[in-house]
């Protein structure tokens, strides 16, 4: 079995490769169960053990192990460690052991771009990324792959973080760090949120006609980026129906507030894909993206590192 690195998966993993990767298996589906969650009583405090099978119906079996233990913060630790065991699907033989945070990472931000080729309008030139944690940076080159991406804004609640991100980026778009979140997302194209708020940091309000509105953080139902009017009367669509409803905390908050009902969900990523449901219908329209994540976009991206790194 083969160890592969958190630095092979980066290396691994270009951004076009792994969009249309994802493309072709969220059309072609995979089979998914529930991701299992197991509480775990440690002597210093409670952890999470969460575990994501997902396999092909003739082909490679997949799952994802992540341990969250919150009170690594006391020791300088990341909270969330994990890895991903990649099988081949005749015998179930283990093919590869792969670094869980560079491989959940990378295939976050390329489902985001991949909901951008589809629903973003395809002159979108700008871009606003609100928040600096490690997605940040992948969420530019992600989307920069999918649309002519000329002007990148960065905003962030620690505004040196904020101008460090936009440094890294300067000599390749027109890039800038901002402390004006509501003239920002105003003037982009597309707007781009991995954080960790609780309460709505993008007004509906701020929204301009034609832009496309990108949701990544708030993966529980106590979190939130937006207010209910960034999804009433706009076209929202979900990476799927059941991460959606299980734990995207906008739209559910947004649902108990009365400003939306699952109803209003246009479509799922695989719906959108395949062409069972339209997309954006006119220039002038608001659509939105909110993923919580799937077990599928951790398969996909495996076999697209284990076919890669074998074949070249």
């Amino acid at each position: 079995m083969r160890i592969i690195s958190a630095q092979e998966v980066a290396g691994t993993l270009a951004w076009p490769a792994l969009i249309e990767r994802l493309a072709t298996t969220f059309r072609e589906g995979v089979e998914a169960p529930p991701r299992h969650h197991h509480a775990m009583y440690r002597p210093d405090g409670e952890a999470t053990m969460l575990l994501m099978p997902a396999w092909e119906k003739a082909g490679y079996i997949g799952m994802k192990m992540v341990n969250v233990f919150p009170q690594n913060a006391n020791a300088g630790l990341p909270a969330i460690s994990g890895l991903y065991i990649l099988c081949e699907g005749k015998h179930g033989t283990p093919l590869a052991c792969i670094d869980g945070s560079a491989l959940t990472s990378r295939r976050t931000a390329a489902a985001s771009a991949l909901a951008a080729r589809e629903l973003a309008r395809r002159d979108s030139e700008s871009l606003l990324v609100v928040g600096t944690g490690k997605l940040a940076p992948m969420l530019v080159e992600a989307h920069a792959a999918v649309r002519p991406i000329r002007t990148v804004r960065i905003w962030g609640r620690n505004p040196d973080k904020a101008a460090a991100l936009a440094e890294q980026f300067r000599d390749r778009f027109d890039c800038e760090a901002v402390t004006n979140l509501e003239a920002a997302v105003s003037e982009a194209d597309i707007i781009s949120c991995a954080t960790l708020a609780t309460e709505p940091l993008i007004r509906g309000e701020w929204l301009q006609p034609g832009s496309h509105l990108d949701l990544v953080g708030a993966f529980r139902p106590s979190m939130r980026e937006t207010d209910g009017q960034c999804l009433a009367g706009n076209e929202v669509f979900v990476d799927t129906y059941a991460g959606a409803m299980g734990e995207a905390g906008d739209i559910l908050q947004a649902i108990d507030d009365g400003a939306f009902s699952k109803a209003d969900l246009r479509a799922e990523l695989a719906e959108l894909l395949r062409g069972d449901k339209p997309g954006r219908t006119s220039e002038d329209a608001i659509t939105v993206f909110k993923s919580v994540g799937a077990s599928l976009e951790d398969l996909a991206a495996a076999i697209e590192v284990w076919e890669t790194l074998e074949h070249g």
